[in-house]
Formats: structure tokens, sequence, C-alpha cells
């Protein structure tokens, strides 16, 4: 069982910046494939970014390509989410996920392919 636990979120200005971290719990942080994941009410929750396990391949939205940026920090078992020129739209709970095994350079971009989730953190922006 591995625990993921996001912190960084909050309210900021449009245009502002947030960093988003994601704490992981498990001696094998390196072999995990990381994503996140957000969800706004009444809405669908989608992949925002991810990152390969050999930290190799990235994958971003549309949406937020050119904006954000995730990375990943296996000694310290984190992996992060610089988000930056945030939106209006961009405002929504905020997921970090855990996928374990494929290759190490696979990107996962689907739910299904994730094993551990975290708590979520709340992304306020005010226009």
């Amino acid at each position: 069982q591995v625990r993921l636990v996001e912190s960084g979120g909050g309210l900021v200005q449009a245009g502002g910046s947030l960093r988003l971290s994601c704490a992981a719990s498990t001696r094998t942080f390196s072999r995990y494939a990381m994503g996140w994941f957000r969800q706004a009410p009444g809405k669908e929750r989608e992949c925002v970014s991810a990152l390969s396990w050999n930290g190799g391949r990235t994958y971003y939205a549309d949406s937020v390509e050119g904006r954000f940026a995730i990375s990943r920090e296996d000694a310290r078992n984190t992996v992060s989410l610089q988000m930056n020129s945030l939106k209006p739209e961009d405002a929504a709970v905020y997921y970090c996920a855990a996928g374990a095994g494929g290759y190490s350079d696979y990107v996962r971009a689907q739910i299904a392919e994730y094993d551990y989730w975290g708590q979520g953190t709340q992304v306020t922006v005010a226009s």
C-alpha cells in the first residue's frame, strides 16, 4: 500500500503561480509512474500531467501545455507540479496518483492505469 499526500494548494490570483507537491510512502518510489489529475465541480477527473517512472517522458494536457511542469525527486519520494499563468478554469481539486509496473518510459494518462491516489488539494484561482 502506498500513501500519497498532496500539499501546496490554495487561493491565487489569475496569472499567478502555485507549486503542488506529493509525498509518497514507499521505498520503491522510483519504480512508480506518477500523475497529476484534477476534478472541477460537475466535471470528470482529467489527467493534467504525467511522468514515466524513469523520468524520461512526460505528458501534458493541451490546456496546460507550456504553463505547467511536472518533476520528480526520487531521493525525497516526491513529485511536484509547478503551475504558472494560472487561469480561473484551472480551479479544481488536484490529485496525485501512482502507478506500479510497466515500461520505464511509459507515461500513463488514464485513471484506470493508476493504483494509488492522494486525498486531493484544492486550487482556487480568482479572476
